[in-house]
């Protein structure tokens, strides 16, 4: 199976729908003439032309809100907001209108529009561009949320959130884009709301999204040296969540080690804390337990960053604390 960056296994999977179908058009900063700034657009622009690419002005709420009208006439936006942390100027557009439309108009107006942002920590890109808030949005009601941890899931998910009827919040770890998987040259889709079991394992398990997946795949490789066989599930996507990976997995090995780059306090780490007590308390022979990023503006600094974010060694420490 042929490996590709996270980066190409997006570009690959928007690619396909844009000259396949002349619904589709993306809109974004940067998105035309400079090729995105993570470059996963590069030539779009040359090759779909200026109707199709369509660089905006820096105001996101104007970007959702023209992705948000277009979507309801019929037309299929792809809309690119270059951080995380940018959404919040077009937050009202996104939970406000995209999220409820569909409710609102009791079902007869569908809002087909996939909303692209880059999340995480780790590339020292400061305290406005630097926070994972994917939780933030899966607690809104008629989102869903996307968080693929590497390139098979990246183009997978990308495939399934382009033909969905309503909004899809489709998150990419900012420090994932170069990272390389295998991809297979045969066409597929990942499932919203079907977790990924990265390892199987007996004595613990190890919950992840997004950025924090390969940290708990690098805490599993670091517990096998100590004799402890850990499972490791890879969420995939926040809304719809796969509880029932969750719960399965947790009544098999007693113990549980919810992991996330996002703030602790008021995280989604809670939210599934809650998930397995209310599902699967009386398998439980320790209490939940939560790494997290610390509660701080992410630091500029290379060495203050990285000791706001989780580390393998971390998850290590509470992993055997519980065991």
């Amino acid at each position: 199976m042929p490996e590709t960056t996270y980066r190409e296994a997006l570009r690959g999977a928007l690619h396909e729908v844009l000259s396949k179908d002349d619904r589709y058009f993306m809109m974004g900063e940067d998105i035309g003439a400079y090729g995105g700034s993570y470059s996963v657009t590069k030539g779009f622009l040359e090759e779909f032309g200026p109707d199709r690419i369509k660089d905006t002005p820096i105001s996101e709420s104007v970007i959702v809100g023209a992705g948000i009208g277009a979507a309801m006439a019929g037309l299929r936006p792809i809309v690119e907001l270059m951080t995380i942390n940018f959404s919040f100027l077009a937050i009202d557009q996104i939970i406000n209108t995209a999220s409820k439309v569909h409710y609102m108009s009791n079902g007869q107006v569908n809002v087909p529009i996939v909303i692209r942002m880059a999340s995480g920590g780790g590339s020292q890109l400061g305290a406005q561009h630097s926070h994972s808030l994917e939780g933030w949005y899966a607690h809104v009601p008629g989102l869903k949320v996307c968080v693929p941890a590497d390139p098979y899931d990246a183009r997978g998910l990308l495939r399934t959130a382009l033909k969905d009827n309503n909004p899809v919040i489709f998150i990419e770890h900012s420090a994932l884009y170069a990272k390389k998987g295998e991809v297979p040259d045969e066409y597929y889709e990942v499932p919203l709301g079907k977790a990924d079991l990265e390892r199987d394992g007996s004595d613990i398990t190890l919950v992840g999204y997004g950025g924090s997946v390969s940290q708990v795949l690098q805490a599993a490789d670091l517990l096998a040296r100590e004799g402890v066989e850990a499972e490791c599930l890879d969420l995939r996507t926040l809304r719809p969540l796969d509880v029932d990976a969750i719960v399965a997995s947790v009544r098999k090995t007693n113990r549980v080690v919810v992991v996330e780059d996002d703030w602790r306090f008021g995280g989604f780490g809670g939210e599934i804390s809650s998930i397995v007590q209310e599902n699967a308390f009386d398998y439980l022979d320790a209490p939940v337990q939560r790494i997290s990023g610390a509660d701080v503006p992410m630091p500029y600094n290379g060495r203050l960053e990285q000791a706001a974010l989780p580390q393998p060694e971390d998850i290590v420490d509470a992993a055997l604390a519980i065991l």
